[in-house]
């Protein structure tokens, strides 16, 4: 399998490659691909140096998967080009999640709808992914009608120079600012930009993609997205109503016994999801789990994962597991 990893420098493009190694994901040839300025650097995977080529280059080297993530204006334009020539890409960024021509996949959910002739395969956004990982058993259950989630996103999720922002301002370093304001002791209410209906685009996203992974619009959602001072990890403050109503119990045994979900929630016990337990695990954890008492039929919960993996990488390598393991490419 002849595999390329598109914006392998990038801060998802490195952890893209950690769980690719960590799965043994069978590559008999890896293209590391970047723009033109990291060309030539190396990169080292399962102890083999690799020298990062260029896009065009790696087009022509005809790969059987290439794995992009490399912002969508990058996507957008070459993510045809190695369609073209026969690769299936499977795209982290926002440029094909909506296109209706496109499947948008989170391969515990939805696998099945891949074919071989999808050639360009989009992974949710980081924070939809852990959101529809919880709601799916439960939708298929009790029937969702309305969700409201909050979430709070690890500056990691906008990438390094924002890491940097935060790490700088911590030990009272002035440096380059990858947000508006400071965000060390501080929460933006702001992740992505603003759109005309007052929402940014990370909060349309999480308003739009579970419906078309779960297939099915039935149900709304409705989203503030903050962006919160840690470096690895996103939480999100969930409320949702259903269509029928729901036993406690019931709620946690469905969510065991959900693959991908780990169940911490044993308030006694102090025991709850958060971004420190979940940083460099595939899981998505859920807790604090308990009835809205305001209203019928409606939960309260709290999930978390690490954006960079199930939220990114991890979710990619899975759809490539799934595209070889049921022989699409």
């Amino acid at each position: 399998m002849k595999v390329a990893v598109v914006g392998a420098t990038g801060m998802v493009g490195e952890v893209m490659l950690k769980v690719l190694a960590e799965r043994n994901f069978p590559i008999s040839e890896l293209l590391l691909v970047a723009s033109e300025r990291s060309v030539g650097k190396k990169l080292t995977y399962k102890g083999e140096e690799h020298t990062v080529i260029g896009l065009q280059t790696a087009v022509e080297s005809k790969p059987d998967i290439a794995i992009f993530s490399a912002g969508g204006d990058t996507s957008l334009k070459w993510a045809p080009k190695f369609a073209e020539v026969g690769t299936t890409v499977v795209d982290n960024s926002s440029a094909w999640r909506m296109d209706p021509d496109k499947k948008l996949v989170v391969p515990e959910i939805n696998a099945n709808v891949l074919s071989k002739e999808d050639k360009i395969i989009a992974n949710p956004n980081c924070s939809t992914i852990q959101l529809v990982m919880a709601l799916n058993p439960l939708h298929k259950k009790y029937g969702m009608k309305r969700v409201i989630v909050s979430t709070y996103q690890s500056v990691s999720g906008t990438g390094v120079k924002a890491v940097e922002q935060m790490e700088n301002e911590a030990q009272g370093i002035k440096g380059e600012m990858a947000y508006p304001y400071p965000i060390n002791k501080n929460a933006l209410p702001h992740c992505d930009v603003f759109m005309e209906n007052g929402y940014t685009k990370e909060e349309m996203k999480l308003a739009r993609e579970p419906q078309k992974i779960l297939d099915d619009r039935t149900f709304s959602i409705t989203a503030t997205a903050v962006r919160i001072p840690t470096a690895g990890g996103h939480s999100e403050s969930v409320n949702v109503e259903f269509r029928n109503d729901f036993d406690l119990n019931e709620v946690r045994e469905i969510l065991n016994n959900t693959p991908g979900i780990v169940v911490q929630d044993n308030p006694a016990a102090n025991s709850y999801p958060m971004p420190i337990y979940a940083h460099d695990k595939d899981e998505v954890f859920v807790g604090r789990m308990r009835r809205d008492e305001t209203q019928p039929n409606t939960l309260n919960m709290w999930i978390v994962a690490d954006n960079l993996r199930k939220g990114a990488a991890t979710n990619a390598v899975q759809i490539a597991e799934y595209l070889v393991a049921n022989k699409l490419v």
